[in-house]
């Protein structure tokens, strides 16, 4: 069945959310902290939510949950964090960018997903918008950073399609799946934090704010949301969603930050607007629409079991 336009709006709240994050972690947060910030972000999150829904894996879904939590989680902020550091915020966004790329090319072999000209051509132009919006003509490029952002991407991607092909647990519902991932990534970053960075410092109160907001509002309410979505959006148009994230990170840095967005930044807007627009199915028309025939009412179908966001 085909999302309805409501499960894309509300699934899109979730990447709008994630372009907060660097507002936040500038304004915010210690600096030279990544995984610190990263660990914070989900693992508090995910044991809050596995106390609220009080359900733990059982037999398979042990190692499935962990490696989903790796994947969309742990091991992904941890590239996110390094290519930041190590890249220009536009040259970590446009690698980014590419996770619907590769989300379609997994979606052939993994979920038998037919991909669409239209979705690709959609892909390659977000790309392009959002290379628009945050790529400077100054961007140096580093070695090693570079690959960080393109293994980040591909580790949102093939965590988005597995996601999607395993699904949930009957009667497990997408808070749940939430929490076992967040926490399972969480799990994966704290030693990987203490050993690189050490102890954390003693923390502000605008610190905790920061770290508040995002494990619960840029974290735990948003990978809910985008886990719930999953459960009803072909994989390629979930991750086309995706290019939201620069836009807003765009738009929040112009309206708290005080920077400036030029002409092409706002050309770049609408490019990936319009390709994330593009890339989603089009409505399947009802029989005999096309000659003009009345049809009755449609008896409503059985819901699906995935839950709703």
């Amino acid at each position: 069945m085909l999302p309805s336009s409501r499960t894309l709006l509300i699934t899109a709240l979730a990447p709008l959310a994630w372009g907060s994050t660097y507002a936040v972690t500038a304004e915010f947060l210690p600096p030279d902290r990544p995984l610190l910030a990263a660990t914070l972000r989900a693992l508090p999150a995910g044991l809050v939510l596995l106390a609220v829904t009080r359900v733990l894996p059982r037999g398979h879904w042990w190692w499935r949950a962990a490696l989903l939590g790796a994947l969309n989680i742990g091991i992904f902020f941890a590239l996110l964090f390094f290519a930041a550091y190590r890249l220009p915020g536009g040259v970590a966004a446009v690698l980014g960018s590419v996770q619907p790329l590769l989300a379609a090319g997994l979606a052939v072999p993994l979920l038998a997903e037919r991909v669409s000209r239209r979705a690709l051509l959609a892909g390659v132009a977000g790309v392009l918008g959002v290379a628009l919006v945050v790529l400077k003509a100054t961007a140096r490029l580093d070695g090693p950073g570079l690959l960080a952002g393109l293994a980040g991407a591909a580790c949102m991607a093939t965590g988005t399609v597995l996601t999607k092909r395993w699904g949930r647990p009957e009667g497990v519902g997408p808070l749940a799946m939430t929490g076992w991932q967040l926490t399972a990534g969480g799990l994966l970053l704290l030693p990987a934090g203490l050993l690189a960075e050490g102890a954390p410092p003693a923390l502000s109160g605008a610190n905790l704010l920061g770290y508040g907001y995002l494990a619960i509002v840029n974290t735990a309410l948003a990978y809910w949301i985008w886990f719930a979505g999953l459960g009803r959006l072909p994989a390629a148009s979930a991750a086309l969603l995706g290019l939201l994230s620069p836009v807003s990170a765009a738009v929040i840095g112009w309206a708290a930050l005080g920077q400036h967005l030029t002409v092409l930044q706002l050309l770049g807007m609408a490019v990936a607007l319009g390709s994330t627009l593009l890339g989603q199915p089009r409505p399947e028309r009802p029989k005999g629409e096309a000659d003009g025939v009345d049809l009755p009412p449609l008896t409503p179908r059985t819901q699906s079991t995935s839950a709703t966001a």
